[in-house]
């Protein structure tokens, strides 16, 4: 290995060989959005079907969860495989080795952020809850996703990432100092992206000298972290992509010899890497709504994972909003058909406020004083549901990028539904490949 290699070694992170179409492909058409988006709006991919047509596109190179529970799903999965053999077979794409590519993407809205795309070692990945590795998952991993996706993935030629990894870079030292360099970089595309998906670009980082600075910086962050609780990368979307590409990793760990690990192409796994202090890295709140439930029960679990909770009465949402801001302490904004408020939860059993609400309701689903729950987006679509008879909503704040890492060395992985990445065209859109056979 060279310098730098070794150095990224060390942190989890390797120097890929990246596939991206040649001139000549309509990008526009080629990049489409992650497959787990727009699941139960299968008109827009529909949409993209109709915009791609007979065009080369990672449309046919990933299996959208819209048609999960179509009849034959091993159809769809065999004519992925074979696309991505014939689009290799047919030289379509530039092969750009040893290379990782800075990203810029700008939203339909306007605002932008930059990204970093490389391979992480699944080595250093863990979706377990109490894992310590450097790569881990923020959110509950449901094992149950696992196996469709490694149906999908163990015999493809190519990946393609709609990965996105954070990084705790409040410094700005590992991709701003390219992107302030960008000029003088290699271009590699710059397109509009389908159905709302605004515009990315994206420069070819290939210099020594730049890759050694990356890892400079990477093993900067590292080395103040806890050595017993090194967190340095989290999840910020894909987990389950990345959690599945782990399970086929430790799968041929078993048929080869532990000198051949080094190198092997399943050993990796390519993301977008992003800081978490990217001022164009939106995190939105994901609210509750609880059905058919009485306060008193709730009142009754809540005071079970906390020493105590003080009530304030609101008048309205933007007031229930300023309270959330300034109030001090762990807070959620609540409404009933009866009126609005924020209760402080006093010394909780866990650091944020979505972990002691989850908790709360988990309990009673369990023992059914909750028959049912909803995750929301939209606060004041949350208290149109919640102020319904026999209903109670939730409104959480967006969790802090100042407290997300260390919240997550405290706690261990955040509930499920605890954020979002903005909006679902924000999310990333598939563009590089890598070969993994």
């Amino acid at each position: 290995m060279t310098g730098y290699a070794e150095k990224l070694a060390a942190v989890g992170v390797n120097v890929p060989t990246l596939l991206v179409p040649k001139k000549g492909v309509d990008l526009n058409k080629w990049s489409v959005v992650a497959c787990d988006q727009f699941t139960s709006q299968p008109e827009y991919w529909e949409a993209a079907d109709e915009f791609v047509g007979d065009a080369p596109s990672a449309l046919r190179l990933v299996y959208p969860e819209a048609y999960l529970g179509e009849a034959d799903p091993q159809a769809r999965i065999d004519s992925i495989n074979a696309t991505m053999q014939q689009y290799v077979d047919n030289d379509l794409f530039d092969i750009h080795e040893n290379t990782m590519f800075l990203v810029r993407r700008t939203m339909a809205k306007g605002h932008g952020r930059w990204g970093l795309i490389l391979a992480l070692d699944l080595e250093h990945y863990s979706w377990e809850p109490d894992s310590t590795t450097l790569i881990r998952a923020t959110e509950g991993t449901i094992l149950d996703r696992i196996p469709p996706r490694k149906v999908i993935r163990q015999n493809a030629a190519l990946e393609l990432p709609h990965i996105m990894v954070l990084i705790d870079d409040p410094d700005a030292t590992v991709i701003e100092p390219l992107a302030a360099k960008r000029d003088s970089l290699p271009e590699v595309y710059d397109t509009d992206l389908m159905l709302d998906g605004g515009h990315v670009q994206a420069w070819a980082i290939t210099d020594d000298a730049d890759l050694d600075q990356i890892a400079d910086a990477l093993t900067g962050l590292y080395k103040k972290l806890d050595p017993a609780n090194p967190l340095l990368f989290a999840m910020g979307d894909g987990n389950h992509s990345l959690a599945t590409a782990k399970s086929i990793w430790m799968d041929v760990r078993e048929t080869i010899d532990e000198s051949e690990w080094e190198g092997h192409p399943a050993r990796y796994c390519l993301v977008e890497l992003e800081n978490i202090f990217d001022d164009g890295l939106t995190f939105e709140a994901i609210h509750r709504v609880m059905f058919n439930t009485k306060r008193a029960d709730f009142e009754a679990e809540l005071a079970k994972h906390c020493a105590s909770f003080d009530v304030t009465e609101v008048a309205d949402l933007d007031a229930m909003l300023e309270a959330l801001e300034t109030m001090p302490g762990q807070t959620f904004g609540y409404g009933d058909a009866d009126g609005l408020a924020v209760y402080t939860v006093n010394a909780p059993e866990v650091v944020l406020a979505a972990a002691t609400l989850q908790r709360v309701i988990d309990a009673m689903l369990a023992d059914g004083t909750c028959p049912e729950v909803d995750y929301i987006h939209g606060d004041e679509v949350t208290l149109e549901l919640g102020q319904r008879p026999g209903n109670l909503g939730f409104l959480l704040s967006p969790i802090s990028k100042d407290t997300f890492f260390a919240s997550m060395i405290a706690d261990g992985v955040l509930p499920r539904k605890t954020f979002s990445m903005g909006d679902a065209e924000e999310k990333r859109y598939y563009m590089e490949a890598r070969r993994i056979k």
